[in-house]
């Protein structure tokens, strides 16, 4: 029998409650090296507060989250966010500096140090963007460019470990579907482990090769895009599955 995937990124029995909401409620969860999980849900699930413990945004107030079998509260936080690459849909951006300025901050931050042209170079390479925008000023790019950047900039610090907040959900359809699968063929060559919180099951489909869905602070259903196809996963996935599965009739209907 084939040895079981090693575990990577490990929540173990995490909870998390702001005021009367319990926005995570004692999540256990174990996701292999190279694994790309999808995490599903509609608004306050969860996810993105369960996300947010793995880079330590989000303190626990339970259990622990562990990364290559170390808990992330063993050091300094800017340390373990420099291993750890994190993109969310608001980019954040600053204003007043460069794209390249931008990529290089979280190494610098960090005290690894500035990054050199070349490396800023070939970080704009990864997200198809040509070099000379890294003179540009973020207000000069157009929504899908800044998400790129924000992009090049969470893989600054050479990481492993990608998390992805809703980080396509302002962007318009076609470059939200460019950029999707610019970010899985990077998790190819990479050999990134990512994990994405999304609430359109159909990208999560497409992208994840694992899907998990919450509902009020609880993994509910952990399938594949095929299972969950073919019906698995309870009422609360297949509500969300039926959304996409329903419109891909609707357009084989008018073809």
């Amino acid at each position: 029998m084939a040895d079981a995937p090693v575990s990577f990124l490990e929540f173990d029995h995490v909870s998390k409650r702001f005021g009367a909401t319990l926005a995570v409620d004692d999540v256990s969860l174990l996701i292999a090296r190279g694994a790309f999980v999808a995490l599903v849900g509609a608004s306050g699930s969860g996810k993105s507060t369960l996300l947010k413990t793995a880079n330590r945004l989000v303190e626990p107030d339970a259990g622990r989250v562990l990364i290559e079998g170390a808990d992330v509260v063993a050091g300094p936080a800017p340390l373990l966010r420099r291993r750890i690459g994190y993109v969310f849909q608001g980019v954040g951006l600053f204003t007043h500096r460069t794209v390249g300025e931008n990529i290089a901050m979280v190494p610098l931050i960090s005290g690894a140090g500035q990054l050199s042209e070349a490396r800023i170079g070939e970080l704009l390479d990864l997200v198809e963007l040509p070099r000379d925008i890294a003179t540009r000023y973020p207000e000069a790019l157009s929504g899908g460019q800044r998400q790129r950047v924000g992009i090049a900039r969470a893989l600054a610090g050479d990481s492993h470990l990608l998390l992805m907040d809703e980080p396509f959900g302002a962007l318009d359809p076609i470059t939200r579907a460019s950029l999707g699968e610019r970010v899985r063929a990077l998790h190819e060559e990479l050999g990134l482990t990512t994990v994405m919180v999304t609430h359109d099951m159909a990208e999560a489909l497409l992208l994840a090769s694992r899907v998990l869905v919450m509902e009020a602070g609880r993994i509910v259903a952990d399938e594949t895009p095929a299972t969950l196809l073919a019906g698995a996963g309870g009422e609360v996935a297949q509500a969300l599955v039926a959304v996409p599965r329903e419109q891909a009739r609707k357009l084989g209907a008018s073809a």
